[in-house]
């Protein structure tokens, strides 16, 4: 019998059943998924922060991932939907050292 030559060699599907889902997304370059009922992830790397809306005044929570280093990004008001610039500095031993909110306009 001669073999598809579009389909995937057996030892690629191997390959690929032999992966489990931390290996598929280093493959990837994915961040992990978080599953409901699976072990709980370290946080260390998060931080919760009080933002004030520099648009509307209001006061509310948001997470500051650390462990891409200092970072600059934009995140929508949880209250009135306008985006804030929002950047942080980490200290030596990479906690959290400085975040700002600020209008984009």
């Amino acid at each position: 019998m001669k073999r598809d030559p579009k389909a995937p060699s057996s030892r690629l599907l191997r390959a690929v059943t032999d992966l489990d889902a931390a290996a598929i997304d280093a493959l990837y370059g994915l961040e992990p998924a978080f599953e409901p009922g699976a072990p709980a992830v370290a946080t260390e790397a998060i931080e919760w922060v009080t933002v004030g809306c520099p648009y509307c005044g209001e006061a509310f929570e948001t997470q500051v991932d650390l462990s891409a280093g200092p970072a600059t990004y934009v995140e929508d008001c949880q209250v009135c939907c306008q985006p804030i610039e929002m950047s942080c500095e980490l200290d030596g031993d990479g906690r959290l050292a400085e975040f700002r909110a600020q209008r984009l306009d």
